[in-house]
């Protein structure tokens, strides 16, 4: 028996005919060229039930797919950008389809669900599926709504445990790819939720604050050209996202919850990721 060798490493981005599967395979041109990889366009066509196999639907659903790519493709091929295009078109469910392709990944790339009102700010089932199987980093993208002339922060929190360090690396890799600035969050717990008068709050702010500045040390001297701003935070991380959404470009959480914002991605919490305004990176 001949075995068939994996997959090359690639950026892969599913597809499935919308407009936010473009708008991520856009986002993740940078991706591929900056890890010297191919951008791979997945579409995953839904098998048809068993014992029901139709030529004519099997024929559409084909179709429909290379329209798909070709669309994605000539969107990509615009920004004349020197990425290598590679296509799959399999037939599988979305979500399978995406989490094989991710044991050799450097990472998936997926639209968000819905592009204006409330749906905007949903995760999607795919994406959950990802989240919480995938063996790579996974980016849900969402449209750049901001409109202040600036790169938005990408922004990410920070804990000394050992898989605190895997979600800052990343950050830094896309704060220093998109010329971005990255804010840094540390978060602090007041020995007493219910007081918190306002010197308090400030000697916590700057006890957190100067603990964070020399975990960052080291990473200043090896990102010395991305600007890295520490922020201490009381209490709830999240609330600090909302109040900042309209600068927030990106957020980089981790795999696994080992902070505030990390736990956001467990599968309780999924549901807090349903108010987040800007794209995110699970690493």
């Amino acid at each position: 028996m001949r075995e068939i060798p994996p997959p090359s490493p690639a950026v892969v981005v599913g597809l499935d005919g919308s407009r936010q599967a473009i708008t991520a395979a856009l986002w993740a041109v940078d991706e591929a060229i900056d890890r010297d990889v191919p951008l791979r366009l997945l579409y995953a066509i839904e098998p048809q039930e068993s014992g029901r196999f139709d030529c004519e639907s099997v024929a559409h659903d084909f179709a429909t797919a290379d329209i798909a790519v070709r669309q994605a493709a000539m969107a990509i091929e615009a920004t004349e950008q020197p990425v290598k295009i590679e296509v799959e078109i399999v037939q599988d469910r979305a979500v399978p389809a995406l989490l094989t392709a991710s044991h050799s990944a450097a990472m998936i790339c997926i639209g968000a669900v819905g592009s204006s009102g409330p749906a905007a700010r949903r995760i999607g089932s795919t994406a959950y599926g990802l989240l919480a199987h995938a063996t790579c980093p996974v980016a849900i993208v969402r449209p750049e709504q901001r409109h202040l002339g600036q790169p938005g922060w990408v922004v990410t929190e920070f804990d000394d445990s050992a898989d605190g360090s895997t979600p800052l690396r990343h950050a830094l890799d896309e704060a220093r790819l998109r010329k971005a600035p990255l804010h840094v969050i540390a978060s602090w717990r007041p020995g007493f939720p219910d007081v918190q008068d306002a010197q308090t709050c400030a000697e916590g702010n700057k006890q957190a604050k100067a603990n964070l500045e020399r975990m960052l040390t080291n990473y200043r001297q090896m990102y010395p050209d991305v600007v890295i701003q520490s922020v201490a935070v009381p209490g709830n991380t999240v609330n600090y996202l909302a109040r900042h959404a309209d600068s927030i470009q990106l957020l980089v959480l981790g795999h696994h919850p080992s902070n505030e914002l990390s736990a956001m991605t467990g599968p309780a919490s999924y549901s807090s990721l349903d108010g987040l305004d800007c794209s995110l990176l699970i690493s």
